[in-house]
């Protein structure tokens, strides 16, 4: 993997009042080439809008991610929803935002608030083309991205946030923009840039939203691929180049299993050093150290409660904000931590010879297919959270 940067993305919407159901929706696809956000805004509220926005955020995630041009996905969805004959107005409006991990970037506007970006504390302001695809008046632009950037798209619903309340017109783009500027950093993370947005909007509402609002947020990120070594090869003289491969990791170097430790202890040279006793978890094999080596843990087991942890992400945004809170220095809570804090792009490496330390007791029923198809799990788990994985097996 070459790539340069990786997308970290958030978004959160707050439904009209009275509502059960937002009209507002995003979709993210990624692929090996490419981050791909689409905020969608269908007409009107409720579940006709929910159902519009739906279709229009998920046709043009799929093809876009997929490789479609502009010309067919705009064409696809004019043929799928066509003008409402009464307003004489789209259906729904989309924003696309198409991120290659080479950082160039393409971003795709029709009839949506303009999408803010933000460099270095300030507003840069991109060249936008303007075509017609059928009767639809699309915007274009394409630019380069660089760490720390970050993208803010919006749905109307922002910018009527206030009116007859706070505000007798609602904000305007720049008002937007400025509060932007104003409220939040460079550092700051895809999400807290959403929720500090998205409060003050609700604020303006005073709790009580007049349109569906939706917030999504794309900060560009540097890439860091942090590599797994899991396992020892099939071939013993590929143990140097495999951890060779290991040292080579532009993020964190992890190793998984007592084998597979003792490989890479033999091949750098440095020693092992386990944890202290009074530090072990129950459920949890106990981690070790190896000097250039961030992370070192046992093998199959400390994976098997990294991967529940993992299904629960999935499952849950809230479930995955507590774990990131939680303490304690287990190595599958490292380990999962590390996974969701502090890499882009994960690679597993793993060896597919016979563990000889599997064939104890406790280890009789774990076979090298299912320690694999354990990392396929842990993969597609990872992918859904966000991250880049390819599996290499040696």
């Amino acid at each position: 993997m070459n790539n340069k940067v990786h997308v970290e993305s958030y978004f959160k919407s707050l439904n009209k009042k009275n509502e059960e159901l937002c009209g507002d929706k995003v979709e993210i696809r990624r692929n090996d080439e490419s981050f791909v956000m689409v905020l969608a805004d269908g007409l009107g509220s409720g579940v006709k809008a929910n159902i519009l926005s739906t279709l229009t955020s998920t046709i043009i995630a799929e093809m876009v991610s997929s490789g479609a041009s502009l010309q067919d996905v705009v064409e696809t969805i004019a043929a799928t929803l066509p003008e409402c004959k009464e307003r004489g107005i789209a259906y729904s409006t989309f924003t696309i935002l198409q991120v290659f991990y080479d950082g160039m970037a393409h971003l795709v506007e029709f009839d949506n608030p303009a999408t803010i970006f933000i460099r270095d504390a300030q507003i840069l302001e991109t060249t936008r083309e303007v075509r017609m695809i059928g009767k639809r008046k699309i915007t274009e632009s394409t630019f380069q991205v660089k760490k720390n950037d970050s993208l803010i798209m919006f749905s109307d619903g922002i910018i009527h946030a206030g009116i007859e309340q706070a505000l007798n017109f609602g904000w305007d783009h720049p008002q937007v923009q400025q509060f932007l500027l104003d409220y939040t950093n460079p550092n700051d993370s895809a999400k807290e840039i959403t929720r500090i947005l998205l409060a003050n909007v609700n604020d303006l509402y005073g709790g009580r939203p007049g349109d569906d609002s939706t917030v999504a947020c794309a900060k560009i990120l540097e890439a860091k691929e942090t590599r797994v070594m899991v396992g020892p090869p099939l071939d013993e003289q590929d143990d140097a180049k495999v951890v060779q491969r290991l040292l080579e990791a532009t993020g964190k170097k992890i190793c998984c299993g007592g084998t597979t430790s003792n490989i890479v202890s033999r091949i750098t040279g440095n020693e092992i050093e386990m944890e202290s006793l009074v530090s072990l978890v129950s459920d949890v094999p106990p981690m070790a150290y190896i000097k250039g080596i961030d992370l070192v843990t046992e093998g199959v087991l400390t994976l098997q409660k990294v991967n529940k942890y993992l299904s629960r992400c999935v499952e849950s945004q809230d479930y995955l904000e507590e774990l990131l809170l939680t303490k304690g220095k287990d190595g599958a809570l490292c380990l999962v931590k590390c996974f969701l804090q502090e890499c882009s792009q994960v690679t597993f490496m793993v060896g597919r010879s016979d563990n000889p330390a599997h064939n104890a007791i406790a280890y009789s029923t774990i076979s090298l297919n299912a320690k694999i198809q354990l990392i396929r799990e842990m993969a597609e788990n990872l992918k859904h959270l966000g991250k880049i994985v390819s599996i290499e097996l040696y």
